[in-house]
C-alpha cells in the first residue's frame, strides 16, 4: 500500500522573534519535518481580515493590525512590530488551510500555536487571535469538535462556544487558567501530581464519546508539550514515551471513527532542543497511524 502523505501547513512568514520561543518554534519544528519523507508541506495565504472581524471584536482587530497599544500587545508579547503581525495572521491562514485539507484527506496539520485564551475582546496568554474558533466561524456548516490537550485550559474557546452554535470544546487540564464549564464547553481535570496516563486515556476515550454523540465533522486537536514532566507546567508523570502515547491513541481513535482530524502544536516551554523533538513526535505519530491509509 501507498503510505499516505501528511498535509502539513506552514510559511516561514510564521517566525516572529519575540521574548518567548512561541513564536520561534515553529519555524525549528518546520526545519525537521522538512527533511521527513512523509511530510507534504503547503504555504498557506494570510488570513481574511474581514473574516477575523467577524470572529473578533473589529475594534481589537484593528488595534492588532495597526501596533496600537495596549490592545495590540494584549496577548502578552512585549513588543509589536509588522513581523510579528504578518506571523500571527499567516498562521491563521494556516488554521483555515489545514482544515480544509483535513476535511479533504483525513489528516493534516498546522505547524502553529497561540489560540485557545483569545476571547471575544482581546488576546491573553501568548494567544493573539482565536485560531480554534476561526475553523468554527469559517465553516458555519460543519460541527468542530476541539480536542484540548495543552496543559492549561482553553478559556477562550469555551467563551466562543456561546458565540459559535457549531463549535464544541473539550479540554483536558492540569492548570485551571478560567476554563469554563459550559453546554458544549466540557472539562476534564488531570492532576499534575497525583494523576496517571490511565486517567488521560480515559478522558481521551471520553472526549470521543461527545464527539461522536455530537455528530463531530472535524476534530481540531491542540496536541500540546507543556504537560511533558519537564516543562516548567508539566505534569509530574507525562514521560515523552506517554506523550507519544497520547497522540497514538488520538490518531487511532480519529481514524477508527472515521472523522477527519487536524492537529496544531499547542503549548510548550523548554528550550528548543528538549521541545522541538517532542513536538516533532506528534507528526511521527500521525503518519504511524495513518501509514496503511491510502492516498
Amino acid at each position: 500500500m501507498i503510505p499516505k502523505m501528511i498535509h502539513v501547513c506552514y510559511s516561514s512568514r510564521y517566525y516572529a522573534k519575540t521574548h518567548t520561543n512561541s513564536m520561534e518554534k515553529l519555524t525549528a519544528v518546520a526545519q525537521v519535518l522538512q527533511q521527513k519523507s512523509y511530510i507534504k508541506m503547503v504555504e498557506p495565504d494570510l488570513v481574511d481580515i474581514e473574516l477575523l472581524k467577524t470572529l473578533h471584536d473589529p475594534q481589537y482587530v484593528e488595534a492588532f493590525l495597526q501596533g496600537e497599544k495596549p490592545l495590540a500587545r494584549a496577548q502578552g508579547f512585549k513588543q509589536w512590530n509588522e513581523q510579528l503581525r504578518d506571523a500571527v495572521l499567516s498562521v491563521q491562514g494556516g488554521q483555515l488551510a489545514a482544515a480544509e485539507l483535513a476535511l479533504l484527506h483525513g489528516i493534516a496539520a498546522n505547524i502553529a500555536q497561540g489560540f485557545h485564551h483569545a476571547v471575544y475582546e482581546r488576546g491573553l496568554a501568548y494567544c493573539t487571535f482565536n485560531g480554534l474558533a476561526l475553523v468554527a466561524q469559517h465553516f458555519p456548516k460543519k460541527k468542530i469538535f476541539i480536542l484540548d490537550c495543552d496543559q492549561h485550559g482553553g478559556n477562550g474557546t469555551a467563551e466562543f462556544t456561546l458565540r459559535l452554535a457549531n463549535l464544541f470544546n473539550y479540554s483536558i487540564f492540569a492548570i485551571p487558567f478560567g476554563c469554563a464549564h459550559y453546554e458544549r464547553s466540557l472539562t476534564q481535570h488531570i492532576d499534575k501530581k497525583q494523576g496517571s496516563f490511565e486517567e488521560y486515556a480515559q478522558a481521551i476515550q471520553q472526549g470521543f464519546k461527545h464527539a461522536r454523540a455530537w455528530g463531530a465533522d472535524l476534530i481540531v486537536y491542540q496536541a500540546g508539550m507543556d504537560c511533558h514532566q519537564n516543562d516548567r507546567f508539566g505534569s509530574d508523570w507525562f514521560t515523552t514515551a506517554l506523550l507519544k502515547k497520547r497522540d497514538h491513541l488520538v490518531f487511532s481513535l480519529a481514524k477508527q471513527n472515521n472523522i477527519p482530524l487536524m492537529f496544531v502544536l499547542a503549548g510548550g516551554y523548554q528550550p528548543l532542543a528538549e521541545l522541538v523533538p517532542l513536538h516533532v513526535n506528534t507528526f511521527d505519530a500521525a503518519y504511524e497511524v495513518y501509514a496503511e491509509t491510502t492516498s
